[in-house]
């Protein structure tokens, strides 16, 4: 099962290893980090570098392709080179995902029209504008092509994916693996439970 996620300077880090540590537990699996070019690729506070093992001219095809967002992918939806081979490589693909702002870019590829989808709360109104229709869950499924909310929602995105691909028992036995039993400290994980404060606080650093 050939697993292929995009990186590109600017991407937020986690939403693209943490489902990378899920997925990479499927039986079969064989993960592919494709970039512009080979090398690093920095993310978008510029502190942490991820490595592409394959240009994105030498991947074309992918039984999961796996969208991450962030900075970068805001600016990547005017990439037409990046937004092209995400359109081409979907036609390939079993299961096409996004993480985050990552949507944007399967929106900016069409790929979201009059689907139900999620993205971070921050890009509702520029998911819209691509015809897709915002919904406030985690983790939304219309068919073959799965979104994902903000950065730590894709750790429930690949567990979803992998139970609908190998089973319950797969899928909780990786939940146990990586010992994801969320039990935050605080409750204000959604834009819908934060307090005010905190909204602007967030808002005033964006």
């Amino acid at each position: 099962m050939r697993i292929v996620i995009p990186i590109f300077d600017g991407l937020t880090a986690l939403d693209a290893v943490g489902p990378y540590e899920v997925l990479r537990m499927l039986p079969d699996a064989d993960v592919v980090f494709a970039a512009a070019a080979p090398g690093p690729v920095v993310d978008g506070a510029g502190q942490l570098t991820l490595t592409a093992g394959a240009a994105f001219a030498d991947v074309d095809s992918a039984d999961i392709l796996l969208v991450p967002g962030g900075p970068g992918a805001r600016r990547g939806v005017d990439d037409p080179a990046l937004v092209d081979w995400i359109r081409r490589i979907d036609a390939t693909t079993a299961w096409t995902t996004s993480v985050c702002t990552g949507s944007l870019l399967l929106g900016a590829a069409g790929l979201l029209e009059g689907l139900d989808a999620t993205t971070h709360w921050s890009a509702v109104e520029l998911l819209e504008a691509y015809g897709a229709r915002y919904t406030a869950e985690r983790v939304v499924v219309q068919g073959t092509t799965v979104t994902a909310a903000g950065v730590s929602s894709g750790i429930d995105m690949a567990l979803t994916l992998a139970g609908m691909i190998a089973g319950r028992t797969v899928a909780e036995a990786i939940q146990l693996a990586i010992e994801y039993d969320p039990q935050p400290p605080f409750d204000s994980g959604s834009y819908a439970k934060a307090p005010q404060e905190v909204r602007d606080y967030v808002a005033a650093r964006r």
